[in-house]
């Protein structure tokens, strides 16, 4: 059997002469060059200079410096042995459990809570980059009145100034602001509120709004371990979802074949206008404009017999459109068909109506109630609170967290509005664009610093403790609430307390607090069942604009998502999933589309949507519906600190109220400009080699054994080294990665980041190929570029047990340990570099300046202290968690025992949503790698070089339906 061709960008498709030349340098231009003008005559004679003056300075006597002792120890702190704490991380406004690692006081590394039904042990790129926004220096530190720094006291001042003007009328003038509100406590605190103030207003508006799941009036919970048919309209489930790390695991449990003997997969169909995680895993990939979903859906619907006329389609959708219909029939009660929140609520009401006849209701899909303190149109919602700023009826505005001044529809102009108001505050965690324009500014407490409570996608509660004191002036939400309140303010922790206090049993509170603390879960407080009407019908405003031109779609960025994450150097660091880009985005267009406007990588174009115009970077992106243009929100941040400030283009500058998702009518027009991106998309590029080896599940269960066989493996004793050198080691570890359930998520790259201490290096270093990351993930495609097939490969180091990194190093500072890890000797390295060159895989980072040289005093108390802060000129690489492996190996001497297997996980293996990563111990044949090893999908990856990689990998399967490409 014969590998599909596959390719990672255009480019290397095209085979140019640019591409041809990155390859034959072996690393991308720059990688190995001094960047600095500096000529060598005046670096010898500098460097000669320092010899001398350090010399001298060696001889000079350094001052003492003493430290101070542990004297008065907490009880539970042992010094070198972290803590771990249940809480919760918050994902627009819903709950994901986590458990969060603490070293003497100090949070450092994040993970998911098995125990919370959101999560299951997982978390996002989002979650593991929280704990970097604690120590971020940009923080608001204190409480401001305009440019002025003030107190607390003197904020609660003013406030109730404020409050016994607006007391007379019932609270006429008090508008309070907020995100999406699932915390049980501040929905408490809002009805407090609005009882004391009965004129008073609620208002809510997330950039990233579902209002269309709204119109439903219940939250719907999928099983898709259960379902054996998928289709997903314009639905990123596996990502941008609150509850995207269950799908992901229960997607992935009905995506994971063990042997060829009654072998089976769920079939997935996706529709979509631009390349999505979700999308890039289906086994029939529809790449269709956002406007053509809603024709797509009744077209499915009167196939199946779900009611309606059905629509004209464009001809590429019949036979997909066809097929899931024959496949849904085929398992009624068993399917799942769902669309995403940025579609209407008429397509989410024809969705409704074919999984009712299709009796998937109560089987694949339960509906509950709403979680959300309040759920309301939020759209509408701002809309009202705009027009009466604008009437002058608003003299006191709080807004609770969010950036409105910068991602409200910019045809409402909330900026301008706002400046109307008599007493504007802003409570918020950064100083962003809305601080800018208020009078205060109160800072916010991070989640990790204070008490509050969530609600998951269930509805399932879990009380977010906090790990740290509160590292500047910080002020949580439920304090700044209470303050609208009679009375003094209390501490948060009374203010939760008092809302499970209340609807708690007498007598048993105490208990059942101290368990919900220690398990991360308030048990039975998941959302009632729920039956309601589904709206058929929508407001005009709730449709997308139709017109002429080229369609616009609006998503939320992949690393940054709506522009909260916009400072944050890990997630900006990121390469995104489908174009590789860091540190910018681009207006996404198809290779059918560029081609017919003679546009490039990096040209600037004008677009101009209901008469306003923005400029931007394109990219031509494999996949994209041709007619449409993808802009992803969050850049062209003004106020975001040193990260995120002048960075890509502002896309909020086009999105307007009418148009939150998409809209049709948009022009393009090239003008003389050009952006270069950082983009990875052609580093570590290997040519002419099967790194990637892809099937399908007929052709597995015809021919078992096609991955492995795909290459030639030598023979165990054809070797120079000694074939048994770790055959009697005590331990010999060793990872699988199963590409058929890896979703191409990055949550592993970011979580080796923040485990392993790996830096922020900049756009300038990435554009000369000298990121970090330790594990990379490479998206390959295979096919035409207008609709290829996609595919993900996670890439550690293979800890190759004859690895030819090791013969080069002149000082031996790469080696095998005695359980035959590949380890690096920091302290040995001279940075020669000869390893990196001599890696077929390409694994391994050089550090060429001292990237950790500069941080600030807050931004090292991320550094896990259990691992090493590498400087300049050392190479490092993956080292599977070594220190995880050492601090199991040190429990099991002391209990005298061996390591169990699954006592050590790696970070990489922890994050992942869909458990594509496991690690163990080879030489136990009950381990649970050494039974994943042993299944007919594994390949090394280039083992036919004899390098006998531990890392090893399960091929890809897809699930496609007969008759249809």
């Amino acid at each position: 059997m014969k590998n599909p061709k596959m390719w990672r960008s255009l480019d290397e498709l095209a085979d140019t002469p640019g591409f041809e030349e990155m390859l034959h340098r072996e690393f991308p231009r720059g990688a190995s060059e001094w960047t600095n003008e500096m000529q060598r005559r005046d670096f010898l004679r500098l460097m000669g200079a320092s010899v001398a003056l350090a010399g001298l300075g060696a001889c000079t006597k350094q001052p003492i410096e003493k430290i101070v002792p542990y004297v008065d120890r907490p009880e539970e702190v042992i010094p070198g042995q972290p803590l771990y704490f249940a809480t919760a991380a918050s994902f627009c406004g819903y709950g994901q459990g986590i458990v969060v690692e603490s070293h003497e006081g100090r949070p450092t590394k994040i993970e998911g809570n098995r125990d919370h039904p959101a999560s299951l042990g997982a978390t996002s790129v989002w979650a593991q980059a929280d704990v970097l926004d604690l120590y971020d220096p940009d923080r608001a530190k204190v409480v401001t009145n305009g440019d002025a720094i003030a107190t607390w006291g003197a904020f609660l001042e003013r406030l109730n100034l404020a409050l016994a003007t607006l007391g007379p009328s019932g609270g006429a003038g008090l508008r309070i602001l907020t995100q999406t509100v699932t915390s049980p406590t501040l929905g408490r605190q809002m009805r407090a509120i609005v009882e004391k103030f009965p004129t008073a207003k609620w208002h809510q508006w997330e950039p990233l709004t579902s209002d269309a799941l709204r119109e439903t009036g219940a939250e719907t919970i999928y099983d898709f371990a259960k379902a054996k048919v998928i289709v997903a309209l314009d639905s990123d489930f596996l990502y941008f979802h609150p509850a995207a790390l269950r799908h992901s695991r229960d997607f992935a449990s009905g995506r994971r074949v063990e042997k060829a003997e009654g072998a089976a997969m769920s079939r997935f169909y996706a529709a979509e206008p631009t390349p999505s995680i979700t999308g890039s895993n289906a086994d029939h990939r529809l790449p269709l404009a956002a406007a053509e979903v809603a024709k797509v859906a009744a077209a499915l619907a009167a196939f199946i017999g779900a009611g309606g006329e059905g629509a004209t389609i464009p001809p590429s959708a019949t036979g997909w459109v066809w097929a899931a219909a024959q496949d849904l029939r085929a398992s009624r009660g068993a399917g799942i068909v769902l669309a995403g929140e940025t579609q209407p609520p008429e397509v989410h009401a024809l969705v409704a109506r074919i999984n009712e006849s299709l009796g998937n209701i109560g089987s694949t899909m339960t509906q509950s109630a709403p979680v959300e303190a309040q759920p309301v149109n939020q759209r509408q919602s701002l809309q009202t609170l705009v027009e009466a700023m604008r009437g002058g009826a608003v003299e006191l505005l709080v807004i609770l967290g969010g950036n409105p001044v910068y991602d409200a529809p910019v045809d409402l102009d909330f900026a301008g509005a706002l400046r109307k108001v008599k007493l504007r505050v802003h409570h918020s965690l950064q100083a962003n664009e809305t601080s800018q324009l208020c009078q205060w500014l109160v800072p916010a407490t991070h989640f990790l610093e204070g008490w509050s409570d969530l609600r998951a996608f269930d509805g399932t509660v879990s009380i977010v403790q906090p790990l740290i004191e509160p590292l500047y002036d910080g002020i949580s939400a439920h304090q700044l609430l209470d303050a609208l309140l009679p009375g003094s303010v209390r501490s948060a922790y009374d203010i939760v307390r008092e809302t499970w206090q209340h609807d708690s049993q007498s007598g048993s509170f105490e208990s059942q607090w101290r368990s919900a603390l220690s398990a991360g879960v308030m048990p039975a407080t998941g959302g009632e069942p729920a039956s309601p009407p589904v709206s058929s019908a929508a407001s005009q405003q709730d449709r997308p604009v139709t017109g002429g031109g080229l369609e616009v779609i609006f998503r939320p960025d992949p690393s940054i998502l709506d522009g909260r994450y916009a400072n944050n150097g890990w997630l900006q660091e990121l390469p995104k999933p489908f174009s590789k880009i860091t540190w910018d985005n681009a207006a996404l267009v198809s290779p059918t589309l560029a081609r017919r406007e003679k546009l490039t990588n990096g040209d600037y174009v004008e677009l101009e949507f209901q008469g306003r115009k923005l400029g931007a970077p394109i990219w031509i992106l494999p996949g994209q519906a041709e007619n449409t243009v993808t802009l992803h929100l969050g850049y062209g941040r003004q106020l975001a600190g040193r990260v995120g400030t002048n960075k890509g283009y502002n896309a909020y500058l086009l999105r307007t109220s009418d148009a939150l998702w998409q809209g049709t009518g948009l022009t393009m027009r090239k003008i003389a400009r050009r952006e270069q991106f950082a983009t990875t998309q052609n580093h570590f590029s290997i040519e002419g080699r099967e790194m990637y080896r892809a099937g399908t599940l007929a052709e597995f269960i015809r021919h078992p054994r096609f991955a492995p066989e795909m290459g030639e493996v030598p023979e165990h004793e054809e070797t120079l080294y000694n074939s048994d050198e770790f055959k009697n080691a005590g331990y010999a570890w060793a990872m699988a990665i199963d590409l058929n359930t890896c979703i191409g998520c990055n949550a592993c790259t970011i979580a080796c980041q923040a485990e392993n201490n790996i830096p922020v290096v900049g756009k300038a270093q990435v554009m000369a190929g000298r990121e970090m990351h330790w594990i990379r993930v490479d998206t390959y495609h295979a096919g035409a570029p207008n609709d290829p097939l996609f595919h993900h490969q996670p890439v550690p180091c293979m800890h190759c047990e004859h690895a030819p990194c090791e013969l080069v190093c002149p000082v031996a500072a790469t080696m095998h340990d005695a359980e035959g890890l590949n380890v690096q000797v920091y302290n040995r390295c001279v940075g020669t570099r000869y390893c990196s060159n001599n890696c077929p895989y390409k694994v391994r980072r050089f550090n060429f300046l001292e990237y950790n040289g500069a941080l600030s005093p807050s931004e090292k108390l991320v550094k896990n202290p259990d691992v090493t802060v590498r400087c300049r000129g050392v190479m490092e690489k993956c080292t599977y968690c070594l220190q995880r492996i050492n601090s199991a190996r040190i429990t099991a001497e002391l209990a005298r025992r061996r390591i169990r297997d699954g006592e050590i996980i790696p970070a990489c293996a922890q994050v992942c949503p869909a458990e594509a990563i496991t690690f163990g111990d080879i030489h136990d044949p009950r381990s649970r790698v050494s039974r994943v090893k042993a299944r007919p999908l594994d390949y090394g990856m280039l083992a036919e070089l004899n390098t006998r990689p531990r890392t090893s990998y399960g091929a890809k399967l897809r699930n496609p339906t007969k008759g249809l490409s």
